[in-house]
């Protein structure tokens, strides 16, 4: 159907109601019938999130001059991750505007430090689990680049056998995950940060869905296994603000071990009437919204509030594990890192696409995997 700008502009009372109709086709999230998409603590918090962002509705995050609020507000978001992520002194980040431009972020400068340093010949090359975002192949297409996709170990983890015999001249990066969204659990970040060390090899750590939750959860007692700048050998992470940092979307953190990396993630054009054009990250013009609300979750919350998150993630993770667990039929796949439970049938007479179809017939959002 083609729809065409109306001549006449119509009130707001009218088109807020029409926004609100588009919604009646959507899985109620706020009743707890969404296990993605949609990070929620509670109105409260909501609000605050929200009203940060209004206040910075306007302000373009490219104006470093005509905003150094914006600048300033950003500085300080990138500082408290790096914080909770154990970055050194030289540590340096970048706001972004979602986990996918976090992860270009990190293989284009990944690439471009190894042209320079190393000067790699052939066609660049990442070495990644098989469990890894399809973002990286994404950034591989635009990049030219290759991915190379290896087999995972029977608990879902990277096979460390497979990266290193995957490994050749032309690798520019290997990958791990903190956690894996398929599977939930982490990649051994430490024994692949060895082999990034033996061969001199970036290593980018995926903590998009972790790198807000893990610290938190170690915090009160669970185990977290090392993955953060910690471990040498660990080059950057990229980490989502607008997961379980309870921010507004879109905000994540691309981060880096060392400030030197950012001269190959910079670009820079000079042959310009205008001028010199500079920008850090993908985007030219960026929205402030998110950074000012990701300031502003940060303090409201701070580690107290974001440990008490992460205490009722996992005491509600441990209830539904117990729940289906008492259901003949279902098992829990282990092992599940943090806040991922998956479960599947072992029993011939349950068909497992069929109960998720009953589910979402009666209202739920079922998210499925397909291996296993």
């Amino acid at each position: 159907m083609t729809k065409r700008l109306p001549e006449r502009g119509a009130a707001w009372a009218d088109i807020k109601g029409r926004l609100e109709a588009s919604k009646a086709g959507d899985y109620a999230w706020n009743r707890g019938r969404l296990p993605l998409y949609v990070y929620w603590r509670d109105e409260e918090l909501c609000q605050v999130a929200r009203e940060a962002a209004s206040m910075f509705f306007v302000e373009n995050g490219l104006g470093k001059r005509a905003f150094p609020s914006v600048q300033q507000l950003e500085q300080e978001v990138v500082a408290m991750t790096l914080g909770l992520l154990n970055g050194g002194a030289h540590s340096v980040g970048n706001f972004t505007s979602g986990g996918t431009e976090s992860i270009f972020l990190a293989v284009k400068t990944a690439r471009d430090f190894a042209r320079a340093e190393r000067r790699i010949a052939g066609r660049p090359k990442v070495v990644a689990p098989q469990s890894a975002h399809p973002a990286f192949d994404k950034a591989a297409h635009y990049l030219d680049m290759e991915v190379v996709r290896t087999p995972l170990r029977k608990d879902f983890r990277a096979d460390l056998g497979a990266m290193k015999e995957a490994v050749d001249e032309n690798t520019v990066m290997l990958v791990a995950s903190a956690p894996a969204y398929p599977h939930g659990v982490f990649d051994p970040v430490e024994e692949i940060a060895g082999i990034a060390r033996a061969k001199d090899i970036w290593l980018h750590v995926d903590a998009c869905v972790g790198g807000l939750l893990a610290p938190f959860v170690r915090d009160i007692g669970y185990d977290v296994p090392p993955f953060d700048f910690s471990v040498e050998g660990v080059t950057s992470i990229s980490a989502d603000l607008h997961k379980y940092g309870f921010t507004a979307k879109g905000a994540s953190i691309v981060l880096f071990a060392d400030a030197t990396y950012q001269k190959h993630l910079r670009f820079h054009f000079s042959d310009w009437p205008r001028g010199n054009y500079i920008t850090d990250t993908f985007l030219g013009t960026r929205a402030a919204g998110p950074v000012a609300s990701a300031w502003a979750v940060m303090h409201y919350l701070g580690a107290e509030g974001y440990r008490e998150i992460a205490r009722t993630i996992m005491e509600t993770k441990a209830r539904f594990a117990e729940g289906i667990a008492a259901i003949a039929g279902l098992e829990i796949l282990k092992p599940n890192d943090l806040s991922f439970l998956l479960y599947r049938s072992v029993d011939d007479g349950v068909d497992i696409d069929g109960v998720a179809e009953g589910m979402a017939d009666r209202g739920w959002f079922v998210g499925r995997c397909n291996a296993p």
